[in-house]
């Protein structure tokens, strides 16, 4: 636990294994590995590490199971959980859930991978960002999907409403789509295909 002021290698994220990308979080720090598995470290009280425990950890630590055969896409950490895009196209996550930013359609808090509910007919996410306690997957026709907090309207949906499972956001503007998207604290932006930017949320 000691401050470093120059860049420092963390410890082995397993026998020859590497990152493929990389996601820092509230107090903690996940990594998808090049074999679709994910590491993570750090802070751990409400379960954000994934290794089904509340044990904070100083080195990489092997999330529990993504699922049967399934493999991690991309990752971000957000403030107390994190969420992995998979290679089916469907989304997990694991650690706080009091908004339900995990996306199961409870509130219950996760230690291990959990698959979010249906992100839409046929729907599948291209990629997903955690942030303060609510989630976003950029989705494959270009459309957003959020979950979770809701009272500054941070969901994009056009209400204040709490929502525990994915939920489509209001138009992104006429046969405008979402290339990507980040989440932040309070708010949400998405890159769109004509290379404008679009955000929503806490605006103070």
């Amino acid at each position: 636990t000691t401050e470093r002021l120059t860049p420092t290698q963390t410890g082995s994220l397993g026998d020859n294994r590497t990152a493929v990308s990389v996601s820092a979080g509230g107090s903690h720090t996940c990594a998808a590995l090049d074999d679709g598995s994910v590491s993570c470290w750090g802070y751990n009280f409400y379960g954000q590490l994934g290794d089904n425990t509340t044990t904070e950890r100083l080195t990489p630590t092997q999330t529990g199971s993504l699922g049967d055969n399934r493999t991690a896409v991309s990752v971000s950490a957000g403030k107390n959980h994190a969420c992995a895009a998979l290679d089916d196209g469907t989304v997990s996550c694991w650690g706080r859930n009091d908004y339900g930013q995990i996306g199961d359609n409870t509130t219950t808090e996760r230690h291990t991978p959990t698959q979010t509910g249906s992100l839409g007919g046929n729907r599948t996410a291209v990629s997903v960002s955690a942030g303060g306690s609510h989630t976003c997957a950029a989705l494959d026709d270009g459309s957003v999907a959020c979950w979770g907090a809701n009272y500054d309207g941070r969901l994009g949906d056009n209400t204040w409403t709490e929502r525990h499972t994915p939920t489509q956001t209001e138009s992104l503007g006429d046969n405008r789509t979402a290339v990507s998207v980040s989440v932040g604290g309070s708010h949400t932006c998405a890159a769109l295909d004509d290379g404008s930017v679009s955000c929503w949320g806490y605006n103070f």
